[in-house]
């Protein structure tokens, strides 16, 4: 009985302290198929180039041409047909967007039918259509301000600005009007309530925060137009596609010719691709907290972290 009691009141064994936890051995999964897309993909590649390779293509008259002064002149042309199309197309896909959002239902209406017609046709067949309005209407009659036949006035410049600015206006249109909508009621209802009138009101508060949705879409929409500068050499316009087919036919090299064209308006858009870049990252400034780092921030960075590396291993 006394044994007993000496086990029961004697002090009690601290329990061993726990093991710590196992660590994990995590095993990454492998993504075969990704090794096999990336090995067929680089043989597609392959094929592509050593066809291109063996073709009978003389790669050395691209060099030569690439700088001639007819490319050039067309390069020009190219950009300002571009411009000038994109000033139209602004312009007129502004004030069709104000006429489509209007309670009037004739401008609404007229606006509705702007759009559908010059978006569900073609811009080929547009530029046709303006090229052979000669055929229809001998002269064209303005009154005391102009008057002269339809042919002599309906220039290929002119064609080509119509057909091309008209046509982008019914796209901007929908743009614009999208970049309309997405501000809130409550901003226009606020300034409404502060006496501005309703011009004002799209100057000073919609529209500003509407570029945020605009500018993205319309940057998109520049370089679509100077890729769709193209099309205007089937109505006798002098651009870069154009030239580069002359010159092509009288050196016996069209193919290489459409090579230098398709360099050139690779060129373009990649600089209009960063301008764009830089456009939308301007409008950001409002929406976001921190600012997407540019091209030079990011070589900039990695420099740094580059150099930091160094030193430490040092």
């Amino acid at each position: 009985m006394s044994a007993d009691i000496d086990k029961t009141d004697g002090p009690e064994e601290t329990p061993p302290p726990p093991a710590g936890p196992e660590a994990i051995r995590a095993i990454p999964v492998r993504h075969y198929g990704r090794y096999v897309a990336a090995v067929l993909a680089i043989g597609i590649l392959g094929a592509i180039v050593y066809a291109f390779a063996q073709g009978k293509i003389n790669w050395g008259a691209i060099p030569d041409y690439f700088f001639d002064d007819r490319i050039l002149k067309g390069v020009g042309q190219t950009l300002l047909l571009t411009v000038i199309s994109m000033v139209i197309g602004v312009a007129g896909g502004i004030l069709l967007a104000v006429m489509r959002l209007s309670r009037n239902p004739v401008t609404s209406s007229i606006a509705w039918f702007y759009i559908w017609f010059f978006r569900g046709t073609p811009v080929l067949v547009q530029l046709f259509v303006w090229f052979n309005l000669g055929l229809v209407f001998e002269y064209i009659n303005l009154g005391p301000i102009y008057k002269d036949y339809w042919s002599s006035f309906m220039t290929p410049f002119l064609t080509a600005l119509l057909g091309l600015g008209l046509n982008e206006a019914a796209y901007m249109a929908e743009i614009c009007r999208a970049g309309l909508l997405s501000v809130d009621e409550g901003q226009t209802e606020a300034s409404h309530a502060l006496g501005m009138s309703h011009s004002k009101t799209l100057r000073r508060i919609v529209i500003p925060q509407a570029m945020r949705v605009i500018v993205p879409p319309t940057g998109n929409e520049v370089i679509n137009m100077l890729k769709t500068t193209s099309l205007v050499s089937a109505v006798q316009f002098y651009e870069l596609f154009r030239y580069a087919q002359d010159i092509g036919q009288n050196s016996g090299a069209p193919v290489e010719m459409y090579f230098l064209a398709a360099a050139w308006y690779l060129v373009m858009t990649s600089v209009l691709s960063v301008g764009q870049y830089y456009l939308e990252r301007y409008y950001a400034r409002g929406s976001s907290r921190t600012l997407p780092p540019t091209p030079w921030q990011k070589v900039k960075k990695n420099l740094l972290s580059l150099n930091s590396r160094k030193g430490a291993t040092a």
